[in-house]
């Protein structure tokens, strides 16, 4: 994600006003194409055709329309209206277009859409409540809660694993998982002050957007995503849903066979996330959270090994139910025993880089590593007394004065200081040119360039220059 979650608006409120007008306008034209059918029917069957197959597309977007709005009343605590939302979306599913008690329908579905909240009748502390958690962007993660998730993980003994959190906060929820259990854990947080926070905690940490990091694919055994989950606009005006693109690009760096934790409201087990879920995921199960816990944000994890993707899709209604009947979701409570393994290969991560440039990473790292002081070490060599093998050359003489090696204060029989310095020589030739009957047609004029070798030494008896 580019954008500073900061910068974002809450984008439910957008939303929801535009559901108040579609919702009731697609019921509308359901009517309208219902009575254009009875009239083709005697007459004309190709239209009656035609506009059974509009009626079929506009329930189709009536549908969908029902199926947005469910999370979002959910975010708005509108529990009542969600609830009237998804029987509304059953009841059209089994709908038989063809019916001629569209009265009662229609009825409902403009009830409800008169019922759906204005921006200046929805409840303002729990606006800013909301708000605040988006631009917070996260929602830390009960630990009570992850302790009930370790029971049904088993890790390999005498391998150390990698664990994963792409948006890690402060790094607690990384930490208790990875304390204790040999594991090496990696974390990616946007806000920079909880990215030093879990600096403390985790073992490697990139600073700055998940979606702009470099990391290696397939080289952790466990990813723990607890995404940013309510709806936002970005800058540009689009429309975001972080749990999925979350998902989506934080599968790659999961090994196959490792495991996911997935931390979402349970209303966001949504068709198309379910699908994401399913195709590369086995062993899924689903787990609500503790009473306390779920009252408050209505979270679930979900459970699952990766998989290579199938070439016939598996079904995912079972999987999507659970938006619809939490009940029937199982408490973590009974999540008693081992359910999943860890694999037990060793893995590299390789390349693990933020977006942005960590300073203290770069400090620990260096910490860590002899090499600095290898390169500032002093040789022998550059202590004592030097002795050349054999006599040195002009040359030589003329490359160790350049270099500096031999200016300054001179201890001998006749104390003096001297000071060496290279100066470049220019030297010109002129080759006269004439024709071959001897008359001049102009000259050439060589330029050489040498180096000059100058000893300036300051002796008690006066100063001399030696070239």
């Amino acid at each position: 994600m580019s954008e500073d979650l900061q910068s974002q608006r809450y984008y439910v409120l957008e939303r929801i006003g535009e559901l108040r007008e579609q919702i009731p306008q697609a019921m509308q034209a359901m009517v309208v194409f219902r009575a254009r059918i009875e009239k083709y029917r005697q007459t004309d069957l190709s239209a009656a055709h035609d506009t059974y197959d509009a009626l079929r597309r506009v329930r189709d977007d009536l549908t969908q329309a029902l199926a947005d709005a469910q999370p979002l009343l959910m975010e708005l605590e509108s529990y009542a209206l969600a609830a009237m939302a998804g029987q509304l979306l059953r009841g059209f599913k089994d709908f038989d277009l063809m019916s001629t008690g569209y009265r009662p329908v229609y009825d409902a579905v403009c009830r409800f859409a008169q019922q759906l909240p204005e921006k200046n009748t929805v409840n303002a502390a729990t606006i800013g409540r909301l708000m605040n958690n988006v631009k917070l962007g996260y929602y830390p993660t009960d630990p009570d809660n992850i302790a009930l998730m370790l029971q049904g993980i088993s890790f390999p003994e005498g391998v150390t694993t990698n664990v994963f959190d792409p948006c890690c906060g402060c790094g607690k929820a990384l930490r208790q998982i990875a304390q204790g259990n040999n594991c090496y854990a990696y974390g990616v947080e946007l806000d920079e002050s909880r990215a030093e926070e879990a600096q403390t905690r985790l073992h490697r940490v990139g600073f700055g957007s998940f979606f702009h990091s470099d990391i290696s694919r397939e080289a952790f055994h466990l990813l723990f995503l607890n995404p940013p989950y309510l709806s936002v606009l970005n800058e540009s005006g689009s429309k975001a849903r972080h749990e999925k693109r979350f998902l989506i690009e934080s599968i790659p760096h999961l090994l196959y066979g490792g495991l996911l934790l997935y931390v979402i409201p349970y209303y966001r087990l949504t068709s198309d996330i379910c699908r994401i879920l399913c195709d590369n995921f086995e062993n899924i199960t689903v787990w609500r959270f503790t009473d306390g816990e779920f009252k408050k944000f209505k979270q679930v994890v979900v459970m699952g090994t990766r998989k290579c993707r199938e070439t016939a899709p598996q079904g995912t209604e079972w999987l999507e139910q659970y938006a619809a009947y939490p009940d029937r979701i199982p408490v973590l409570t009974e999540l008693n025993s081992p359910r999943y393994a860890l694999p037990a290969n060793e893995t590299e991560v390789r390349v693990f880089k933020g977006e942005r440039f960590n300073q203290k990473e770069l400090e620990q790292q260096l910490r860590r590593c002899d090499s600095f002081q290898q390169l500032m070490a002093r040789s022998q060599l550059d202590s004592g007394v030097k002795h050349p093998l054999l006599p040195l050359s002009i040359s030589q003489i003329g490359l160790i004065g350049g270099s500096g090696m031999i200016n300054g204060l001179i201890q001998c029989d006749s104390p003096h200081i001297i000071k060496g310095r290279i100066v470049k020589v220019i030297r010109r030739e002129t080759d006269e040119k004439f024709s071959a009957n001897g008359k001049h047609i102009g000259s050439e004029v060589k330029e050489t360039i040498t180096n000059k070798m100058i000893f300036n030494v300051l002796t008690p008896h006066g100063f001399k220059a030696l070239t």
